[in-house]
């Protein structure tokens, strides 16, 4: 459960009819939001906030099935399969086969939606619906064919594939893009985070293969379910039930150990040409698991150097100071395996040397010494007081739930959030830098730099 100990939504402008912020105001700054969790007999784990402002419900259910499973030859596997399953559904039963417009067609009829997404980490499912009982059912019982009986056409894929072609030809001839997957290959070195989708990956996968892939990704054994509207317990179970009950029941398929994230041996640069008016600039390494225990420690110290836009140190030497970028900025990216530290600005062409050596040295600098007494106060300040803005909505706060269930945190992690950030001391970020950066191992790309 969580309760608001900073801030309550009631004193923010907010969109009319938003179910979190009616609910939260009626019952004052201090009320409780309960997350129930109940694991069904299949092994799905469901977890519940219930948000009665609106007759709506927002659903996400996640498996182990991102990209960090695509096959080296096949990356993009994960995406495209999540993609192709709303191109239409086989027939079953007594009911028809749908064909990509008539699946839409049915969709707008409901004034609902249903999707599928694949992250690193996660292959997603999302379903948004009103609460009214016929429109709801219904709309469950076309999800649960979306999730089971994918169609696949082969002709749609092939046509699918052409077009994803073309944007990444497109995306090629964009400073941005070079740089990142240049910077994702450095870091990440062989891991799967660092594999990147190309045409002849894509050329690899066959409907086949997406078949395969969403029959071992999909299970209902393996299901986190997330939920936050307008239903009670017993709806929210039902209709969970009815998400997954065209999926196979059977034990869950045991999935193999994905490797973690190798540490760099040494520091490296690219510089690769490009004609444009900015040079971006992309510097990092290997960052931390969602799971580490250092995550709240990072997370303030994060804010300190680069993560709090104009009250960032980076922001202060780099553009207050010298006026080499608009803005520059860093974030950790953490998930399953440890995701990149990531410090990125873009510059002008002739000033990206000069731009690269004033981060290098108050990130080296950072790491040496750690913030100042003022600076902690001042990131707890700001990440406490914008904490209700984290969940002012029915869709931020699923998308909490749904970590929580994800990362398999506490059911009060939202209650602690404040806590734990108020907790973090400067020993604790001094010691967390030292252990997850090192300064003379970074990874450096520049993109459109002057020789």
């Amino acid at each position: 459960m969580f309760i608001f100990k900073a801030l309550s939504l009631c004193s923010w402008p907010r969109p009319a009819g938003l179910a979190l912020g009616a609910l939260v105001c009626s019952l004052g700054a201090q009320a409780a939001l309960p997350i129930q969790h109940w694991t069904q007999p299949s092994g799905a784990r469901v977890y519940l906030v219930e948000s009665p402002g609106i007759p709506m419900v927002d659903v996400q259910i996640d498996f182990d099935g991102g990209s960090r499973r695509d096959p080296a030859a096949q990356a993009g596997l994960a995406a495209v399969s999540a993609a192709m399953t709303g191109r239409g559904v086989r027939a079953s039963a007594n009911l028809p086969a749908l064909d990509e417009n008539a699946l839409g067609e049915a969709w707008a009829d409901l004034g609902a939606s249903f999707g599928a997404s694949a992250s690193a980490d996660r292959l997603t499912f999302g379903l948004r619906s009103l609460t009214e009982p016929d429109l709801l059912a219904r709309a469950a019982q076309l999800a649960s064919r979306q999730l089971a009986e994918a169609s696949l056409p082969e002709a749609i894929w092939r046509r699918d594939r052409e077009r994803l072609v073309a944007s990444l030809k497109e995306a090629d001839t964009r400073p941005g893009t070079l740089a990142g997957k240049a910077f994702a290959e450095a870091v990440y070195g062989g891991h799967p985070y660092g594999a990147q989708i190309t045409a002849q990956t894509l050329a690899a996968i066959s409907v086949a293969d997406m078949r395969a892939y969403l029959q071992r990704s999909v299970q209902a054994c393996s299901a986190r379910v997330s939920l936050v509207g307008a239903l009670s317990r017993a709806q929210a179970d039902t209709l969970a039930s009815t998400l997954l009950s065209r999926l196979p029941n059977a034990a869950c398929s045991t999935a193999p150990a994905v490797p973690e994230v190798p540490p760099l041996k040494a520091a490296s640069e690219q510089a690769l040409p490009f004609s444009s008016a900015q040079a971006h600039v992309l510097i990092g390494q290997p960052g931390i698991r969602r799971a580490d225990p250092d995550y709240f420690a990072l997370l303030v110290g994060n804010y300190i150097l680069g993560g709090g836009g104009f009250v960032s140190r980076l922001t202060s030497e780099v553009r207050e100071k010298r006026g080499l970028s608009y803005s520059v900025y860093s974030y950790f990216s953490p998930g399953l395996h440890a995701g990149a530290f990531t410090v990125g600005l873009q510059t002008r062409p002739d000033q990206t040397a000069e731009a690269v050596k004033v981060v290098r040295e108050v990130l080296a600098r950072y790491v040496a010494e750690g913030p100042t007494e003022a600076e902690l106060k001042a990131a707890k300040d700001n990440l406490v007081g914008g904490f209700a803005l984290r969940i002012d909505s029915n869709k931020k706060l699923l998308d909490n739930v749904a970590n929580i269930a994800w990362s398999e945190l506490p059911l009060n992690y939202l209650d602690t959030w404040t806590q734990q950030v108020e907790q973090v001391q400067l020993s604790d970020i001094r010691a967390a830098l030292a252990r997850h950066l090192q300064p003379d191992r970074l990874v450096t790309v520049t993109v459109g730099a002057q020789p």
